[in-house]
């Protein structure tokens, strides 16, 4: 599923590597960025969120560079002046919206929640870069509204500004992956050298607002280091890596799509490993939303079937 739901490209019998590859990429994504929800909401009952953002962020960063050096990957930045938009929206923004949501609200909630992004990249897909919305994603965007009413719940002000600033989170996260396509369509850039650019840019932001929010040291447990180890290397770095691979080789509603899987990972796990279980009314948001973007990867499946006969 994760694979048809990106955009296929012509001649794709001949040579799928680059479509097919994208829906790898959003496989692994979706195991590791899932898994990462309730593995960091573990881990911030040892440590301040934002100091956990920042020291995370600057670890990912090292990482990165590193691997850029070792691939021998171009190590100037291209476009700064977009790479630093990313690195604000993406780094920035979206990593301390977050954090402050899952450091408020429950890890499953704060995953569905932010994956709203698909919905908010349709949507900006449409206004900016001209990607028409058909009627299924329209009824898609409908249903995943419904879904959102029924979990933040506003009827019920306790805890309704965590699942806002986790929504937030989703739109910034599809704002940045609209500059990333315009970046793609004016220049030709390494993924991983803008992950650590826009990394590097983005992380003076969260040290700032680590700086501010100080109260104390972490407690250094096995398992925070544990947690910090996966959020470094893999969630932080492998993964935003595959991101943007996933982005230039797949439509940008493809690529948002194609991120169903993330928010199920992160809702079961949450489940299994904090005991996470959601009520009714909002079990019933987080399914409608899920099932909105079940609909709109259906059919993206649909549409790549018609467009593989048709060649």
């Amino acid at each position: 599923m994760i694979y048809a739901a990106g955009v296929a490209h012509e001649h794709d019998t001949e040579r799928p590597p680059q479509d097919r590859l994208g829906g790898l990429a959003l496989a692994a994504l979706a195991l590791i960025w899932g898994s990462a929800w309730s593995l960091t909401k573990y881990g911030l009952a040892y440590v301040e969120p934002y100091t956990f953002a920042a020291v995370r962020s600057v670890l990912s960063v090292a990482c990165l560079f590193i691997l850029v050096l070792i691939l021998r990957r171009p190590l100037r930045p291209v476009a700064l002046g977009l790479t630093t938009i990313i690195g604000l929206l993406q780094t920035s923004g979206f990593v301390a919206l977050t954090m402050w949501s899952l450091y408020h609200s429950g890890a499953g909630r704060t995953s569905v929640l932010t994956y709203t992004m698909p919905f908010w990249l349709l949507l900006l897909a449409w206004i900016v870069l001209g990607e028409r919305l058909h009627r299924w994603q329209w009824l898609a965007v409908i249903l995943a509204l419904c879904g959102l009413v029924l979990v933040i719940q506003p009827w019920q002000l306790n805890g309704i500004a965590a699942s806002l600033t986790a929504v937030a989170g989703g739109f910034v996260w599809a704002t940045s992956a609209i500059v990333a396509k315009v970046l793609h369509r004016h220049h030709r850039v390494d993924d991983l050298s803008l992950t650590a650019w826009q990394m590097l840019l983005g992380t003076p932001v969260l040290i700032f607002i680590a700086v501010l929010t100080y109260t104390g040291p972490p407690e250094w447990t096995a398992g925070l280091v544990g947690v910090l180890a996966f959020n470094v290397v893999l969630a932080n770095g492998v993964a935003w890596a595959l991101w943007l691979f996933a982005l230039r080789t797949l439509s940008a509603a493809g690529a948002g799509l194609g991120t169903l899987a993330v928010p199920v990972v992160g809702v079961l796990t949450a489940w299994v490993q904090l005991g996470e279980r959601p009520g009714a009314v909002e079990g019933a948001g987080m399914a409608l939303i899920i099932a909105a973007l079940a609909l709109l990867s259906t059919r993206e499946i649909i549409v790549t079937r018609l467009r593989q006969r048709s060649q």
